[in-house]
């Protein structure tokens, strides 16, 4: 699903494109699909606010679109973990179950973005016009990303099912994100009655 979000962005490149989701409404594939057309939207975005030419208008802008994708991101995170928690509700939890560091879903977090890295990091292998130097070191740095891959789709893995066997036990909290609320962050409520 990842793959496909990625490879559907780069048909129209383009960081204001609908996204076009072909999964089922509601169900886990929707949710990472979403998932990762957000991280990637994210990315360009991200790669736009590094010219070192740009507009301050155009960045101020691209800056706000930034901002509603992060709390977006959260957002479908914290949607996934809720799929999640409904999934594995009922599993009896052993004595000596523990919790992860992460919530699977932020754990899924990390490999979307991973796949994005790993995305890159190839067209950079494949680039026309680069120097030999640059071409190894780029496929040095894939195979590192491509061994990243291969250790935290596994560990995913062993987490969910350490938790639906009732090793492990989810505890989800929300994430508090505070810039973007006019009721806690002071630049937006100041002056506020």
């Amino acid at each position: 699903m990842f793959d496909q979000a990625i490879e559907d962005y780069h048909v129209r490149d383009n960081v204001d494109a609908e996204v076009n989701n072909p999964y089922t409404f509601k169900s886990l594939e929707y949710y990472l699909y979403l998932k990762c057309w957000i991280d990637t939207v994210q990315w360009h975005m991200e790669d736009m606010m590094r010219d070192p030419d740009i507009d301050p208008v155009k960045a101020l802008t691209i800056k706000r679109k930034i901002d509603r994708n992060n709390q977006d991101r959260t957002d479908i995170v914290e949607l996934i973990d809720s799929y999640l928690l409904d999934r594995f509700h009922g599993v009896e939890t052993l004595p000596n179950a523990t919790m992860n560091t992460e919530s699977p879903a932020w754990a899924i977090d990390r490999l979307s973005i991973l796949q994005l890295k790993i995305y890159h990091m190839r067209e950079e292998t494949e680039r026309p016009g680069v120097d030999e130097h640059q071409r190894m070191s780029a496929n040095a740095k894939l195979s590192v990303l491509m061994q990243q891959n291969t250790d935290l789709v596994t560990a995913i893995d062993t987490l969910l099912q350490d938790i639906e066997a009732g090793r492990k036990y989810m505890k989800v909290y929300k994430q508090m994100k505070m810039y973007n609320d006019p009721n806690l962050n002071p630049v937006l409520y100041k002056g506020k009655k």
